[in-house]
């Protein structure tokens, strides 16, 4: 049998895997045609109005809505486990200020274990105790690199706020508006799950090889600095600040140029949805209620004329802005630096990609799929000085 014959079936192959089912979840149900968005069965939209992040992560992670009780154990568990150990405040001061805040909170993540060492795939108990430290931790991680590479001493947890008031508080020592905690916290609700995409897809590729807990956000955290996954928002707010006013005619001038030359136009359309992104449609609801109490900014002014006229010009082709469209947006107008709006991300994210790896181990199978191959075979070797 010649090498050709042994080939996979080259029709079989999909670069990047695209639509080719890796697993089976029962986390995370999207489908992109009809801008649909579900954790856990339960409508996104539901969720954002009615729910905190803390109730949506007891709800990726162990999948039922919580009762009161549960609720409350859960939440206790987050406040007790905010604190992180010395050593990796101590490491985290080692690092060059000039880093980016990804670098800082994959290297802190990945120590964490060291910290923890325990047996994830057969004790329930520290399964737990691990998902509850990662959620709990990754803001404070977070806050503190901000605080170090500024030349300031983090600030310690307050245990009366909640998870996303709390990591306001230790980013800037002050205790935010309810409407900017909720906005916080609505936000960290849109971007904690969102089936199998790069990030997840490294995370249960991670976990598959029984990796800890620890390796396995670490390398999710990874993947999710690469500039094709996270970061859109800060491009999205580069691209805006390119554009000389906020005038209907400049816009329009702007984009049609941009779209003439095949150019992207960051923010709008997304690989799985073919109609506006409904995180994006409750992200720009919450950017209403901030901007109207807070004031407008030339920039918003400018993203929300664009929206309009990108309707106009290719909204019949199923380009409509995603949820990084206005999310660094608000994160620019409650103060954040712009290198941190990833790290955000997945602050938010890592329930998921916990849900993704406690549901792996349920029936676990290590990832090792299968190649195209493209180069020669049998190949006779030469001697060196024959070369």
């Amino acid at each position: 049998m010649t090498p050709a014959q042994t080939m996979s079936d080259q029709s079989a192959f999909s670069p990047g895997l695209a639509n080719v089912p890796a697993a089976e979840s029962s986390v995370c149900y999207l489908d992109g045609s009809i801008g649909k968005l579900q954790y856990r069965g339960y409508p996104i939209e539901v969720l954002s109005e009615k729910s905190s992040f803390e109730e949506v992560a007891f709800l990726l992670l162990f999948g039922h809505l919580p009762k009161r009780a549960e609720l409350e154990t859960f939440d206790r568990e987050l406040r007790r486990a905010r604190t992180i150990k010395f050593r990796i405040i101590d490491m985290l001061k080692l690092l060059p200020e000039s880093g980016h805040p990804m670098d800082a909170l994959s290297a802190a993540v990945a120590a964490m274990g060291m910290f923890y060492p325990g047996d994830h795939v057969h004790d329930p108990k520290f399964r737990r105790e691990c998902a509850v430290r990662l959620v709990a931790n990754l803001p404070t991680v977070v806050a503190a690199w901000e605080r170090i590479r500024n030349g300031d001493d983090p600030i310690r947890a307050r245990p009366d706020l909640g998870h996303a008031a709390n990591f306001l508080y230790m980013l800037s020592g002050e205790e935010p508006e309810p409407l900017v905690a909720r906005t916080m916290d609505v936000a960290m609700i849109l971007h904690a799950e969102h089936q199998m995409n790069a990030s997840t897809f490294s995370a249960r590729v991670t976990g598959s090889a029984l990796a800890d807990p620890y390796a396995v956000v670490s390398a999710a955290v990874g993947t999710l600095s690469g500039p094709l996954h996270g970061g859109a928002n800060e491009e999205v707010l580069k691209m805006l600040r390119t554009i000389p006013d906020n005038k209907a005619s400049t816009i329009r001038a702007w984009a049609e140029d941009r779209l003439a030359r095949k150019e992207k136009i960051s923010g709008f359309g997304h690989r799985e949805y073919k109609v506006k992104d409904p995180r994006a449609t409750i992200l720009q609801k919450l950017s209403q209620r901030v901007f109207e109490k807070y004031g407008n900014t030339p920039i918003y002014d400018i993203a929300t004329e664009l929206e309009r006229q990108m309707a106009e010009l290719v909204g019949s082709k199923g380009i409509y802005p995603n949820v990084d469209f206005y999310s660094g947006i608000l994160y620019e107008k409650m103060g954040i630096a712009t290198d941190l709006f990833t790290p955000i991300f997945a602050i938010a994210r890592v329930s998921g990609w916990l849900a993704h790896l406690l549901e792996q181990l349920q029936n676990n199978r290590i990832f090792r799929p299968s190649q195209v191959w493209t180069g020669q075979a049998d190949r006779e070797f030469v001697a060196l000085d024959r070369r």
